[in-house]
């Protein structure tokens, strides 16, 4: 039996950093391979998953495939707390722990950054695959595919306010414009190059005005009702940084530890009868003996 793997929750984007920057969180899926005569899957956790066409098999089966070998049959059971289609990642997730399983299974042929240009280029979001490979802030490129992690601020938390409904990517896809204006497009360009500027420079005082969009987040506005009020009032709370994350709907915000209470309380309306989580940034995938 393999050991247990362990990948990270993600928020992809950062507000201004549209496919380009992203954060794991120490939320992790955790997930055992055993040889197998066929394949088989056992899923506990949030939502429901079922068949061996889920995504953990289906990033194995490309990570062998990018090594030319054959895919050998896998029982695989996954725990997975990351909540479904809320906007943390729990697809990266997935993929990125089959791919790992891949590396795993070869002997290590693949690598850390083997794992991620597999796991990029077939979930097409380097953003949330590149925290869910290397951890804690990330800026991350899938052609060519190119990671760079960040510096991590001390004494920093996220507060997540997830609500009760999902945004299918799709969806959130579907509802952006083909073309912005050069005006927004520069905008977003400069609060994006402010993220890793205060993360090196341990300006975080900037990330206020870093985590702003025009891109995404307003195009999308309609299908998480309220969020831009949340992402001010989280900001007017204290926090230093508040953005959608992924295609939503969960808004995070990044807070000072001890400020905590107060964000959470700003986004409980916005919250209604989801869940509010209170996490550290996450390390990169990781394995642990049984």
């Amino acid at each position: 039996m393999a050991p247990r793997l362990y990948v990270p929750a993600t928020l992809a984007n950062l507000g201004s950093g549209f496919d380009a920057l992203g954060a794991a969180l120490d939320l992790y899926l955790e997930v055992e391979a055993t040889p197998a005569r066929e394949d088989a899957f056992l899923y506990e956790g949030e939502g429901k998953v079922e068949g061996t066409d889920n995504l953990i098999h289906q990033g194995y089966r490309a990570g062998m495939a990018a090594l030319g070998l054959k895919a050998e049959p896998l029982f695989i059971r996954a725990f997975n707390p990351i909540p479904l289609a809320r906007g943390m990642g729990s697809s990266s997730a997935a993929l990125v722990a089959g791919v790992a399983l891949a590396d795993w299974v070869s002997g290590g042929r693949l690598g850390r950054d083997g794992v991620f240009r597999v796991a990029a280029r077939l979930e097409g979001h380097p953003d949330n695959v590149a925290p869910a490979v290397y951890g804690g802030f990330v800026a991350a490129l899938s052609e060519p595919p190119l990671a760079i992690p960040l510096p991590r601020p001390e004494g920093v938390r996220f507060v997540l306010a997830v609500p009760p409904y999902a945004v299918p990517t799709p969806l959130a896809r579907a509802a952006l414009p083909e073309r912005v204006p050069l005006a927004d497009a520069v905008y977003n360009l400069a609060r994006s190059a402010l993220w890793p500027a205060a993360l090196c420079s341990g300006r975080l005082d900037a990330l206020k005005e870093a985590c702003r969009d025009r891109l995404h987040q307003p195009h999308r506005a309609h299908l998480m009702p309220g969020v831009l009020e949340a992402l001010e009032g989280a900001l007017e709370a204290g926090a230093l940084a508040a953005f959608v994350g992924g295609a939503g709907p969960t808004v995070a915000a990044l807070v000072r530890q001890g400020e905590e209470e107060r964000v959470a309380q700003a986004l409980e309306a916005y919250r209604g009868q989801g869940q509010t989580l209170v996490l550290n940034l996450g390390e990169g995938y990781f394995w642990k003996g049984t």
